[in-house]
């Protein structure tokens, strides 16, 4: 005859108290996000509030994540998985957490050329079910180029310079040797610093969406920042790029407005946080700026 193996988390604790975590971090999840495959980390995790517990059943929330492999992530799976925590722990716990991270692979077009390839976007969905319900916020992090309007204006004023230096003694100018000067390093005397930056996006989810608006956030965020950072591309394609920076001179401050206003406009979006960060090549520190709308006091 077997003897049943004994269970030590129904026992009592030494010290009762609630707490309002307790769980597992840093479990390896095959999931599909955007139609993509997607080798996710989660993090999933109850409260503990019936004080004499000793603890909770991990191996339930483990494989409760089994709902998720392989499958489209939505809100509406997640939540499932959330009751599956409860209803696991009924009596034991009021809330159950489940956050997910990885990187989501979407391809991007280049700019004029028929090219396209791959880029990375970081991501992190944190769901919450309790007593006041279901809620998900969507982390992004988004990288593109930014021009320093600043340094724009440095510039163009020397390349003036240069030309009232070179054209001194012409009291009439040639057009063709105007443009000839212009596609010279000598008319170019001086370019405009540019910066490698990253806006940090964290969402927060309407209620009883149908799907996670993550391809949508990603086009409506590059097209209000205009110079998004590019996969393969072509000559044409980077000279397009170079007049999109050109076009597209963008202090942090610039930045945060562009994609405060058009997330604003983002259907599904129900409140934000956003931070955007200028790697200056100028300086060894970076520009920053940070916005939030509709998003709770206590987190700010």
């Amino acid at each position: 005859m077997t003897t049943p193996l004994m269970d030590i988390a129904d026992g009592t604790a030494d010290q009762p108290g609630r707490l309002s975590w307790v769980g597992m971090e840093g479990i390896d999840l095959p999931l599909t996000l955007a139609g993509r495959p997607v080798q996710a980390r989660a993090h999933a995790g109850v409260s503990l509030d019936a004080a004499e517990a000793r603890g909770i059943h991990m191996s339930r929330l483990y494989l409760a994540l089994e709902h998720l492999v392989d499958r489209e992530i939505t809100p509406g799976r997640l939540q499932e998985v959330l009751a599956n925590f409860l209803d696991s722990h009924h009596g034991l716990s009021r809330e159950a957490f489940l956050d997910l991270e990885g990187e989501a692979m979407l391809r991007r077009p280049a700019l004029v050329s028929p090219l396209a390839g791959w880029k990375a976007y970081p991501f992190a969905l944190r769901g919450r079910l309790g007593p006041d319900g279901f809620a998900l916020r969507l982390s992004l992090e988004i990288g593109y180029s930014s021009t320093c309007p600043c340094s724009a204006g440095l510039a163009r004023q020397l390349i003036q310079e240069q030309f009232d230096r070179d054209f001194e003694d012409e009291t009439a100018l040639d057009r063709e040797a105007v443009r000839r000067w212009l596609g010279s390093e000598q008319g170019i005397v001086a370019t405009p610093h540019s910066q490698r930056s990253r806006a940090h996006l964290e969402l927060r989810l309407d209620d009883g969406g149908e799907t996670l608006p993550l391809v949508e956030v990603v086009e409506r965020a590059e097209a209000s920042l205009g110079t998004a950072l590019q996969t393969a591309v072509k000559r044409v394609d980077e000279q397009a790029f170079a007049l999109a920076n050109g076009q597209n001179l963008m202090f942090c401050e610039d930045a945060a407005r562009r994609l405060d206003r058009a997330l604003r406009e983002q259907p599904g979006v129900a409140g934000f946080r956003l931070r955007v960060v200028h790697a200056e090549s100028l300086h060894a520190h970076d520009a920053v700026a940070r916005s939030q709308w509709n998003w709770p006091e206590a987190d700010s």
